[in-house]
């Protein structure tokens, strides 16, 4: 495991780059709530040219998350992605939404190995649509992982992935997630990888978020050697110094703040928690909280009630046990929570 973890880890140290800001929030593009509510009338074509657009100005980052959102969109509006591929069945951004759909759907199936194997193609055509593009690489990183690949294959989605963005943050997540997966339990590697990509990164990237998702994946498993105190506080700092790049209640840096937000009170830094509730406004987002509780939202409202009455949450009320406890944090039904997160 040592050798295979040294020769990912040579693969994973990108070079440096500089980034700047995403031209996308200069505006010039419909704003999100624009292009879903035409998508309610059954009108592709603003989700169509929101895709296009990201990949003009190389808008990774968004394309990536675009994707996800307009897959999920279709899965309940099946008529809506049909008339796209009727007007347009090559659009490179269509093919990307298709494929996003059909992992996301075989993701949730027991038999998911076996659903997943057939869709390579797709993946493939989906990657050839724009070359420069690394998103059909994060979903072939997925599903690489889905179908229980084998590192040397999946070294070679992740030099394809990092050839075309170096820092992209979806394909640094796939990849922790395949690494969490592969070696069950060995948080500590895991960590090394969420290090050396964060330092690699730009300031501003989101890549610094990355330890906090090792952080998570940690103290949610219930397995594997103890991770010092010191790298969990380690990985909250450097989110924290990303979080204040943004400004409070941006949608944007949402996930990231909720995740930071879990792990500070998991750390009993109380007024630092209650500082990423007030920067996360409004947007409570789905992860971490539903990989916590079947009530997700519920969850999150029952935990800011007691950082802003300045209360300590009870543990087995909030499922948020203290590092100095022996349990792990497990779910509404009883369960411990899964490191899979997908």
């Amino acid at each position: 495991m040592v050798d295979a973890m040294a020769s990912l880890r040579a693969l994973f140290r990108s070079p440096r780059r500089a980034t700047t800001a995403s031209p996308l929030a200069a505006g010039g593009l419909p704003a999100d709530d624009e292009v879903f509510r035409d998508q309610r009338r059954s009108e592709y074509a603003p989700a169509a040219d929101l895709l296009a657009g990201t990949r003009s100005v190389a808008g990774w980052e968004e394309r990536d998350r675009y994707a996800h959102r307009l897959a999920l969109f279709a899965r309940s509006r099946a008529e809506w992605l049909d008339q796209w591929a009727m007007a347009a069945p090559h659009d490179p951004d269509l093919l990307l939404v298709q494929a996003q759909l059909a992992v996301d759907h075989a993701w949730d199936s027991p038999a998911r190995a076996e659903l997943l194997r057939p869709l390579s193609p797709l993946i493939t055509a989906a990657a050839r649509g724009d070359d420069r593009d690394p998103v059909p690489w994060r979903i072939a990183l997925d599903h690489a992982r889905g179908t229980n690949a084998g590192h040397k294959y999946f070294e070679e989605l992740w030099e394809a992935a990092v050839r075309r963005a170096p820092h992209h943050y979806g394909c640094h997540v796939a990849a922790l997630r395949y690494l969490g997966t592969y070696w069950h339990g060995s948080h500590r590697e895991c960590f090394d990888f969420a290090d050396l990509a964060a330092q690699d990164a730009p300031p501003d990237s989101l890549v610094q978020a990355l330890p906090v998702r090792a952080a998570f994946a940690y103290l949610t498993d219930g397995c594997g050697p103890g991770v010092p105190r010191a790298r969990l506080d380690a990985a909250a700092d450097r989110a924290t110094a990303l979080s204040a790049r943004f400004p409070a209640a941006d949608p944007w840096p949402a996930e990231i703040r909720n995740t930071l937000m879990y792990l500070l009170v998991r750390l009993e830094r109380w007024e630092a928690a209650r500082t990423q509730l007030r920067l996360i406004g409004p947007y409570v987002t789905s992860f971490p909280w539903g990989r916590l509780s079947d009530d997700p939202l519920g969850h999150f409202v029952r935990l800011r009630d007691h950082l802003l009455a300045g209360t300590e949450p009870p543990p087995e009320a909030a499922s948020i046990p203290s590092p100095r406890t022996a349990g792990r944090p497990r779910t509404g039904h009883g369960g411990h929570v899964l490191a899979d997160d997908h």
